[in-house]
This record gives structure tokens, C-alpha cells and sequence, in this order.
């Protein structure tokens, strides 16, 4: 029936759902301790609200464990493979060997072209980009495979200026070269282009509210008339400006990482779980929002967040390591309402007590700093955990100190979520105690 002839009721409802946009992941496996593929597969199907993935590999194992499960599969062609992949021959024999045995029952999405080859090259490899990326979509149309997409996602060290977003360009020399020429294969494809904007690397500071959609004062852009209340719409509002000088400001924009660590080396005390909460979230609820960018307004943006495990063989800073939104046990890093309800809501298996009482606290490593451990005070409270006992006139004010007031709240947290060994990490900043640290009035739950 046609829309115009729904009864009213009818109408009323459709205008009142609200828009929901995918929610994807990077998938990542550098680590000697992550579940296997089909364990993954499975509980991103049975738990979680994630419908799409990307890994940065072909890995057989994945394509497999993904089969039948109707969640989006983007795999990545390594940098160093796509000179390579520039000859048709070579190109559909590996479209052959890697694809076509999987699809269409594992529900392989888009194939990425490298990662962010122009800011990390050689130039060998950038010049052979987007042949490679023609050559590999001639490919799949040559056997029959019509809905698998090509792209490659880029740093957003492609643009020159970002600030405020209408002065915004693609560096002169890859503008009219590279990306001009991409974002007509893209127009010509229907597929997108994709970017990695991460907020986590303009932190300040004096920035900190804008990058974590936090209130804020905004940035006020004078030529457009718009005010930007996070960093994330200006990054998104920058790579659309830049490509409409190009001429090509209908291409869809997918976002193909961005993300927050929870956890960093001792001198980014702003990669914190509090921190990684509020950015991701904010992303979820931005993209799931439907309500776009100042410039883009309405405008839907598929979204992948990196990344999907804490991996331990990442490196060489403990930010890597800890992009993840699980524990390799998928335990949650920090709650963002990626779990299905009746998943979330679910009280967890408690740990088995050690011998004797039974009774464990958590408290802060005597290394811990006052950095940390207030990084761990402002995630806590942000929680849901009751923090008047540690305001003024609260039992456990006094030792008025950054270590006395973590200490309680610590210990209130992993009692509160199940006493689980994990919910006394913090970072590495906490351990379990078997002597309670209570304190005159200040009495320690257990």
C-alpha cells in the first residue's frame, strides 16, 4: 500500500521511530589470549548489538566462523600486497581464493585496499592504490560477485587544516592526484569513502569536554553559521567540506575506525575507562541518532569502533593495547550499551572466594599515582557507584587525599559489580586485599 495511504496511526508510528544505524567493529587479533573466531562470532550474534565487523586480514578462520551469521564481514588487503594486486590475473585469483569460497554465506561487506597507505606509503605502494582498487572491483564483477564493495580507509592526515571545519582541503599534492580520481571510483561504485577520525590524538586539556561530547562552549564556525559542540561532528563536517571543493560531496562517508583506550603509558592519563566510556558512547549515540553533522544534517554514517578486544601483543605503548570494549574473557572494559538487554542486565557468575573468610577488598597498588587513581575516582562515579561517602561531611572525607578517597570507591566498585578479579584492574592500578581497610568511620563494604 502506499505510504500515502496508511492510516494516520500508521504514519504517526513510522515518524516516531527512531533512526538506528549499524553499530560495526574492528576485529583485531594480535593477541595470545583472544577466543576463537567461532566463539567471537557467536557472541557478537547472541550479545551484542554489533552487526558488522572488519578485520585487517583474510583470514579463513573468520570468513568461516562468520558463516550464516548475517553479521557484515570487511576484510583488508595488507599495504604491502596491493602493488601486487594491481595485474586482473593476480587480482582474480586472489578474489577466487579469498572470497568467492566464503560468500555469499559469510556475508563479506567491503574489501579494504590497504590501511591509511597515503600517510604511511612508500610511494610504490600509493601509486598503485587506486588501480589496485579498480582492477580488484573489475574483478568481482567478473565472477558474478556485484554487492561487494571497494574502498580503503585513510588518516585524516590527508587534510591540510581542520579548524574551523569551512576553511577545511585535502593536502595540496594528494587532492587533485589521489583522492579526487578515489572519490570518483567511489561515486562510479556507490561505495564509500572511508576515514579514521580519532579525537584521542587532538586531546588537550583545555579540549577535553569537546573531544568526549561532554558541554562544552563549542566552536563557532563564522562562514558556515554553525556551532560544533564535539570534535567528532568537526573531523566529520572537515573530510565533507574537502570533498565538495572536489566536487564530490554525495559520496557516502563511512567512519572505518575511531575509538578511545582505556588504559595508556603513565604519561596519557586521559586514556582512562571513564575517558574511553564517554567517547564511545557518545559516538554510539551520535551515529545511532540519525541527526548527522551541522553540515550534514540527517546524514547516516556507517560506524566502526576500534576496536573489539584489548590485544596484548600490540604495541609499542600500552595505548594500543587497550582500545578494546572486552577483555579477552568478553568481559566489558566499561559499559556502553552494546549488550543486549537481558544481557547487560544479567548478574555475572560471582568468582570463587579464596580459601579462609572469604573476604576480598579492593584498594590501589602502592605505585598507583594520584592521576590514575583520580582517573579512577571521576570513572567510578560516572557509574553509577554511590561517591557521597568521600564528599565533605561524608564518613570517609577524612584523610582528605586522593589515595584514601580511591580506596574506598575502588573497593565500592567490585563489590558492587560481582567481586570479580577484573573489576579490581583499574588499569593495573588496583589489587585485592584480604585485610579490611577500613577506617574508623569509614567502613569498607564487603
Amino acid at each position: 500500500m502506499p505510504i500515502s495511504k496508511l492510516p494516520f496511526l500508521h504514519l504517526l508510528v513510522l515518524f516516531l521511530i527512531p533512526a538506528v544505524n549499524s553499530i560495526g567493529v574492528n576485529y583485531g587479533t594480535l593477541g595470545d589470549n583472544l577466543p576463537s573466531p567461532a566463539t567471537v562470532a557467536t557472541f557478537l550474534k547472541s550479545n551484542t548489538i554489533i552487526d558488522r565487523v572488519r578485520i585487517f586480514d583474510v583470514n579463513p578462520d573468520v570468513l568461516k566462523a562468520f558463516s550464516g551469521t548475517d553479521i557484515l564481514v570487511s576484510v583488508t588487503i595488507p599495504n604491502g600486497d596491493i602493488p601486487s594486486l594491481n595485474d586482473p590475473w593476480n587480482a582474480r585469483r586472489w578474489v577466487n581464493t579469498n572470497i568467492k569460497p566464503y560468500y555469499p554465506a559469510t556475508k563479506i561487506h567491503y574489501i579494504c585496499v590497504g590501511t591509511e597507505v597515503l600517510h604511511w606509503g612508500p610511494q610504490s605502494i600509493i601509486d598503485h592504490l587506486l588501480s589496485t582498487m579498480r582492477v580488484l572491483h573489475a574483478a568481482l564483477i567478473k565472477v558474478g560477485i556485484k554487492d561487494i564493495k571497494i574502498s580503503s580507509p585513510h588518516s585524516l592526515s590527508i587534510l591540510s587544516a581542520s579548524n574551523p571545519p569551512s576553511k577545511a582541503s585535502f593536502r595540496s599534492g594528494w587532492d587533485v592526484k589521489y583522492l579526487a580520481p578515489m572519490l570518483r571510483f567511489h561515486r562510479e561504485t556507490k561505495s564509500g569513502f572511508m576515514v579514521n577520525p580519532y579525537t584521542y590524538y587532538a586531546y588537550t586539556p583545555a579540549n577535553e569536554s569537546y573531544c568526549l561530547f561532554k558541554p562544552n562552549a563549542g566552536l563557532y564556525d563564522k562562514a558556515t553559521r554553525k556551532r560544533y559542540t564535539n570534535q567528532f561532528d568537526q573531523l566529520m563536517d572537515t573530510v565533507y567540506v574537502s570533498m565538495k571543493k572536489l566536487g564530490y560531496p554525495d559520496v557516502e562517508i563511512i567512519v572505518a575506525e575511531t575509538g578511545w583506550p582505556s588504559a595508556g603509558d603513565p604519561q596519557n592519563a586521559h586514556a582512562n575507562p571513564g575517558n574511553a566510556a564517554a567517547y564511545n558512547s557518545g559516538v554510539i549515540k551520535k551515529v545511532s541518532s540519525g541527526a548527522g553533522t551541522p553540515l550534514m544534517p540527517r546524514r547516516k554514517f556507517e560506524t566502526y569502533i576500534f576496536s573489539l578486544f584489548n590485544e596484548n601483543l600490540k604495541g609499542p605503548s600500552l595505548d594500543e593495547k587497550n582500545f578494546g570494549l572486552f577483555q579477552p574473557d568478553f568481559t566489558q572494559v566499561y559499559d556502553i550499551g552494546i549488550m543486549h538487554k537481558s544481557q547487560s542486565t544479567r548478574a555475572p557468575p560471582k568468582s570463587a572466594s579464596p580459601s579462609g573468610t572469604g573476604k576480598r577488598w579492593c584498594v590501589p597498588k602502592p605505585e598507583a599515582t594520584d592521576v590514575q587513581l583520580q582517573s579512577n575516582i571521576d570513572y567510578i562515579c560516572s557509574n553509577g557507584i554511590d561517591c557521597s561517602p568521600t564528599q565533605p561531611g561524608g564518613p570517609c572525607f577524612q584523610p582528605n587525599t586522593v589515595r584514601a578517597h580511591a580506596s574506598f570507591l575502588m573497593n565500592s566498585y567490585y563489590q558492587a559489580k560481582g567481586r570479580h578479579d577484573l573489576d579490581c584492574d583499574f588499569a593495573h592500578t588496583g589489587i585485592i586485599a584480604s585485610t579490611d581497610p577500613s577506617n574508623g568511620p569509614c567502613k569498607y563494604i564487603q
